[in-house]
């Protein structure tokens, strides 16, 4: 199959932002959401998602030792890798949707404009390792950096851990990969409900799931 009929297929929607945005909830809010307007999907986190990247997440996220990152950067690329090849490509090729908790805006946020590795480097990496799949829709959680760590828990991984000097660059990076990419990137302002937030999100999300195989003609969102 030509690799253009692969980026047609099915659809890819990622949810990016800084840790402690609350982008994990309004993932399990998603999923009620898709769940009772009957969507076929499938959800993944990264790193994760294969018995490979969960092993990567460990040693991404202990906090007993430290990571370059450069060394972090080729970690999530190894991840992402098995989870493109094992998980997403197939599942896109169905024709169906895969929500993704994280994708290649993180790396670019978090190890490029958080860490300093080159931008472009992480691009070339990004499109080896994904076969230049991009998410047909991203959502951008934004919240400033002082509400974040106020949200956070008690027992933070390594990344969370980072002053908020660079989870402020990371949350800057976020803001001009929106930027740089308006027709797919929307930011949405997380200093609300969850409620809100998700009613927000669903509601830009709906018109992007009319042409899925898997919806049940005649039901009506």
């Amino acid at each position: 199959m030509g690799n253009e009929v692969f980026k047609s297929r099915g659809l890819l929607v990622s949810l990016e932002g800084i840790d402690g945005c609350g982008k994990s909830t309004q993932v399990e809010l998603l999923h009620s959401r898709l769940e009772q307007s009957r969507i076929i999907y499938l959800s993944v986190r990264e790193p994760g998602g294969t018995a490979v990247g969960e092993g990567i997440r460990q040693t991404l996220l202990q906090t007993s030792y430290a990571l370059s990152a450069e060394t972090e950067l080729l970690l999530y690329m190894a991840a992402r890798s098995e989870l493109c090849r094992q998980v997403i490509i197939p599942t896109l090729l169905q024709g169906r949707m895969v929500l993704c908790d994280r994708f290649t805006d993180s790396t670019l946020a978090y190890q490029g404009y958080g860490g300093g590795v080159d931008l472009l480097w992480i691009d070339q990496l990004n499109r080896k390792v994904t076969g230049g799949r991009l998410p047909d829709l991203t959502f951008l959680l934004d919240l400033p950096v002082e509400k974040a760590a106020a949200r956070r828990g008690n027992n933070p991984d390594r990344m969370e851990k980072k002053d908020l000097r660079f989870h402020s660059r990371v949350r800057e990076g976020y803001l001009d990969i929106a930027r740089r990419n308006p027709e797919r990137v929307v930011v949405l302002d997380a200093d609300v409900t969850e409620e809100e937030l998700c009613s927000e999100l669903w509601r830009t999300l709906v018109p992007h799931l009319v042409g899925l195989a898997e919806m049940r003609k005649g039901h009506e969102f």
